[in-house]
């Protein structure tokens, strides 16, 4: 009996969705964790829809309506989990569609094509340097703002490839596409690179020729949209001066070294799946280092076969060009208040994702067997390591433990973990914590202020769930 056509159709949906509420099923009970407390909680703005109405304009105002909403809608912290864990799976079916249509442009057979989309979209979902952008919940900027992104992406995909007759073609093209840009750019700055990544499609596409005349009439908009955005979110008056403060923390050659360590970190996160760490806190570099010069030839050299080859081995070097693009405007020339962090590669891991599956799909015509094994077990670590890290998140005091454990000179994990202690009333431990905070760092502000407060008889903001209780 033949299989029903919308079955067949939609199981790697299904498949992805299924797999994703397994592998974060724990995470929707994990509690808020250090900036969820400022920027969620505590936060006047986002309590409820009417406030944030009140606090237009501001930045990021999509993101702030979500968490309004979030709040109207009660459920606490296990609500905010769970729209992130299915922000999360709309990515991962994006991808899917993505990668489907890319891998079709040079001609490959529908069925190897949709593996290969299947394949990458799982790995994308199922890496647990993803649990930054889901299980954290204000990690939402990121995953909302690729959510907007990758939406961006894809309706200009499908209007590129309709019959030019008719008005839907130039809907999605002109319209519905640079909408859902501006939306992902009022979730998250960072994705003001969607323009350069519809140009690496075009370059990309070996189904068609590649003239500048088309490549301007396809994406001119989006770049005109963009260069009015950016000027209207710097102008925002909650914003302050990025530019100044960004070179405030460091010239643009030094924010541009801390960036080329940033990308080693990260690129490191990619194996280290059972040593993730939340707060590297990795110290500044002051010059470019043997260490550094390395990574950026190893970086210029990469992008640039993949430039340079991106017609005759698109799948290859697109995927190269995609990590590398999404990472370009994480703290490169302008650097926020961290050199890193795993949300920056939350989108960049698409690239690798795509690589992987393609290194098994070209295994498989040799020795299929070895090649589902491979797939099966990569899956499988995946979605377990991604498993075990949520079980981080449960509560602060694990939370900041695990960030010491990674990183044991961490000076503000100590001071975090003595505000999670005494929000469990273990003063005692509230305040060897503290005490190491300053054996690591003297002058560290924080971890004074806290000593001092509990000198003094009180706790220190944050640890409030203890003095309700005192």
């Amino acid at each position: 009996m033949a299989r029903p056509p919308a079955l067949h159709r939609w199981w790697p949906v299904f498949l992805i969705v299924l797999l994703v509420g397994l592998a974060y099923a724990n995470g929707l009970q994990a509690s808020f964790q250090f900036d969820d407390w400022e920027v969620i909680v505590r936060n006047p703005r986002v309590q409820g829809v009417a406030a944030w109405w009140a606090a237009m304009p501001g930045m990021r105002p999509l993101l702030t309506l979500s968490y309004a909403l979030n709040h109207e809608f009660g459920a606490g912290a296990t609500g905010f989990h769970a729209v992130n864990v299915m922000v999360h799976a709309g990515n991962g079916l994006l991808i899917l569609f993505l990668v489907r249509r890319f891998a079709a442009q040079p001609g490959e057979l529908p069925a190897r094509a949709g593996w290969l989309a299947l394949a990458t979209a799982l790995i994308f979902v199922l890496h647990p340097v993803q649990t930054e952008a889901v299980t954290y919940a204000s990690g939402r900027a990121t995953s909302l703002g690729a959510l907007f992104a990758l939406a961006s992406i894809a309706v200009w995909v499908k209007g590129r490839e309709m019959p030019s007759g008719g008005a839907s073609p130039p809907l999605l093209l002109y319209l519905v596409s640079p909408l859902l840009m501006l939306a992902a750019i009022a979730t998250r700055e960072t994705m003001a690179i969607v323009p350069a990544v519809l140009l690496l499609w075009e370059g990309a596409d070996v189904s068609r020729p590649l003239t500048w005349r088309g490549v301007l009439t396809r994406t001119g908009l989006h770049w005109l949209v963009l260069a009015g955005a950016l000027p209207a979110v710097l102008s925002l008056p909650v914003h302050g001066d990025p530019v100044a403060g960004s070179l405030a923390t460091g010239s643009v050659t030094g924010n541009l070294v801390g960036w080329l360590r940033g990308i080693r970190y990260l690129a490191g996160q990619l194996l280290n799946i059972d040593r993730l760490n939340a707060d590297p806190h990795l110290p500044a570099v002051v010059g470019l280092d043997g260490t550094g010069a390395a990574t950026l030839v190893v970086l210029v050299v990469a992008g640039g076969l993949a430039v340079s080859t991106l017609r005759r081995y698109p799948l290859p070097a697109f995927a190269v060009l995609w990590f590398l693009l999404w990472l370009a405007p994480t703290n490169s020339l302008l650097a926020g208040p961290d050199v890193v962090n795993d949300r920056q590669l939350y989108v960049a891991l698409a690239g690798p994702a795509l690589l992987l599956a393609a290194a098994i799909r070209r295994l498989a015509t040799r020795q299929p067997r070895l090649a589902l094994a491979a797939f099966v077990a990569v899956l499988g670590l995946a979605g377990l390591a991604t498993h075990l890290r949520n079980e981080v998140y449960l509560d602060e005091a694990t939370f900041w433990r695990d960030v010491i454990g990674q990183s044991p000179r961490n000076a503000r994990a100590f001071t975090n973990l003595g505000t999670a202690l005494a929000g469990e009333c273990d003063l005692r431990g509230a305040e060897q914590a503290w005490r190491r905070a300053l054996a690591i760092d003297a002058g560290y502000t924080p971890a004074e202020t806290s000593l001092r407060l509990l000198g003094e008889g009180q706790l220190p903001e944050g640890a409030g769930s203890c003095a309700d209780r005192r």
